[in-house]
């Protein structure tokens, strides 16, 4: 399953930021739930609105989001 299915950026939502799709949840949001140690199982029960495959799909946008991440160093 492609992230691109669940996720989308509109700018008149959230103002642009990437959300999954149908709902205002936005995939920072998920993520941050996530690293703060909730478990798939308490996202699921908190926000009946999402499925296991929406919460895998921000992880895989969080992913592809820092693959595509460049750094490039400044001269001084």
């Amino acid at each position: 399953m492609d992230w691109k299915e669940r996720i989308t950026v509109d700018p008149n939502i959230l103002v642009g930021k990437p959300v999954v799709k149908g709902t205002r949840l936005a995939v920072e949001f998920i993520v941050d739930l996530l690293a703060q140690g909730w478990s798939e199982e308490e996202i699921l029960r908190n926000y009946p609105g999402l499925t296991a495959e929406d919460i895998k799909a921000c992880l895989r946008y969080a992913s592809a989001v820092l693959h595509a991440e460049k750094v490039y160093p400044l001269k001084v």
